[in-house]
């Protein structure tokens, strides 16, 4: 089965309801690892040979995150740009991400309607994220749709354990085989596919 490394980049953890809410759902299970970037390395100094080694025990690769200014939280840029390392992840010889799967799982303050073309930020969250996706299929990663929690700041408690369910058993379905990249592949948010999916 896929080994599921979730890379996390929260620099202000204890004050996100909705990052916590989710936390607090991560699933138990043997192929699935929780990396805290913000708790392994609150220097900065990532330890980049250690941090290779990680990405090539697993398969799929996710980064869970805030979006901070439309991109990622600043260790976590750190993180790709160091880590992602030319002749390592790309150019010459540079094949150790090859083959692997990579998404996002990202949190919006701002609603699904204000990530559209004639909302509040112009563009939907697809196209804020083309150089993430660039930056995955440039290192050979088969790049699958966000899953997103948006509308954070007026979430109701019903809706934030809703998706903090889907968010679960997403991880746990990846893990165990029983949702696979060609399930996903082409939609527009993993939460158009996981959210429905029945329950086990």
């Amino acid at each position: 089965m896929p080994k599921v490394l979730v890379v996390l980049a929260h620099p202000r953890l204890e004050k996100s309801r909705a990052n916590r809410a989710l936390l607090q759902r991560f699933p138990q299970h043997k192929d699935i690892t929780l990396h805290d970037l913000y708790e392994r390395y609150p220097d900065f100094n990532v330890d980049i040979p250690e941090e290779q080694r990680l990405l090539e025990m697993h398969d799929l690769v996710v980064l869970h995150h805030p979006i901070f200014w439309y991109s990622v939280p600043p260790l976590l840029k750190q993180w790709i740009d160091m880590v992602y390392a030319f002749g390592w992840a790309y150019g010459p010889g540079g094949v150790a991400l090859k083959g692997r799967t990579c998404f996002h799982v990202v949190t919006t303050g701002g609603n699904a309607q204000a990530y559209t073309v004639d909302g509040f930020h112009g563009h939907t969250l697809n196209e804020f994220m083309l150089p993430l996706k660039r930056t995955a299929t440039l290192c050979g990663m088969q790049w699958l749709p966000p899953f997103a929690v948006q509308g954070t700041n007026r979430m109701g408690n019903a809706e934030l354990e809703r998706m903090a369910d889907a968010y679960s058993r997403m991880l746990t379905g990846f893990a165990d085989g029983t949702i696979t990249a060609q399930q996903v592949h082409g939609q527009g948010l993993l939460n158009e596919v996981v959210i429905n999916m029945p329950m086990p």
